[in-house]
């Protein structure tokens, strides 16, 4: 199972009760955490979620209000007793903007290992999860993630044992590795059947919509976009500032085929959202005007 936890929902300034843009997932212990912007830690606090297990913090881009959390969320990882690797994500110039937030927190007990993103697309596994970034339309350099857990087929005992494979090999084969004993080549598709459904979400904010987007978005369990504005009259303004309207991201959503969507990084002038909702809901049924921590667990779906 997946969890995910919608820290902050604020965009370009933080409020009283909405923080800066972040979100983390939890799989099998190790956490991931994308954008960092101010508040994280509190937010962390307030969903009582220690930030040592975060393995990874992938960034969408370097705009203050996605990444100004980050020094301090360190040290305190630092502080937490973190000594493990850490690895960061993010546009070109990675470890350029993160040594500079870092005169601020010079002295960490783990290291950082920085992976830089440069093409449309790229796929990244780590710590279990399949990500793959791939290039928004903003101001800055941007990248969109999604976050798959695959799931492998399902282990046959009964093939196993026509083809007399060993017990005690049942397990490596049934996690996907191949074993050789005695000249003999035991390998997963002997015992497991097709692939099954995993489990995929998607995170997408600050950028106009592309037909990049959808694809990527596509047939996802949740589907987290930006929905910077809600008035139809703020069309040109999204635009110009290379946003999307609540009703973009429902078209996209709905375009994706996606299970459910949440909106994240509202416009700080946004008070009475809801009031919108009806239309984004003509576009897509199944749309969720999200809170800070606003979170669920995704399950593998049952054989």
């Amino acid at each position: 199972m997946l969890d995910v936890c919608l820290l902050g929902t604020a965009g370009m300034m933080p409020l009283p009760n909405r923080k800066l843009t972040s979100c983390i997932f939890r799989y099998n212990g190790s956490q991931i955490l994308i954008d960092c912007g101010e508040g994280t830690q509190v937010a962390l606090k307030k969903q009582s979620i220690s930030p040592k297990p975060i393995d990874v913090i992938l960034f969408t881009h370097y705009h203050a209000d996605h990444i100004s959390g980050l020094p301090g969320l360190l040290l305190t990882m630092g502080n937490a007793g973190r000594t493990e690797e850490v690895t960061m994500v993010g546009p070109r110039r990675l470890k350029e903007v993160v040594e500079a937030l870092r005169i601020i927190a010079p002295e960490l007990p783990f290291s950082i290992k920085y992976i830089e993103l440069t093409e449309e697309v790229e796929e990244l596994n780590l710590y279990g999860y399949r990500i793959n970034a791939f290039k928004c339309v903003h101001r800055t350099d941007c990248y969109g993630y999604t976050l798959s857990i695959d799931r492998g087929g399902k282990f046959d005992p009964e093939r196993a044992r026509a083809q007399e494979i060993p017990l005690k090999f049942w397990k490596v084969l049934q996690k996907g590795d191949t074993v050789t004993e005695d000249g003999k080549t035991y390998t997963p598709d002997m015992v497991l059947g097709g692939a099954r459904k995993g489990i995929k979400v998607t995170y997408c904010t600050d950028s106009r919509p592309t037909r990049l987007i959808t694809k990527m978005t596509t047939d996802s369990d949740l589907a987290i976009l930006e929905g910077m504005y809600c008035d139809p009259s703020m069309q040109e303004k999204a635009e110009g500032f290379k946003h999307m309207t609540f009703y973009e991201s429902a078209k996209i959503a709905a375009d994706a085929n996606v299970k459910e969507l949440w909106f994240t990084h509202y416009s700080p002038s946004l008070v009475h959202a809801e009031e919108y909702m009806p239309k984004v809901k003509a576009i897509f049924e199944n749309s969720v005007l999200s809170r800070d921590g606003q979170s669920v667990t995704l399950n593998f779906e049952e054989d």
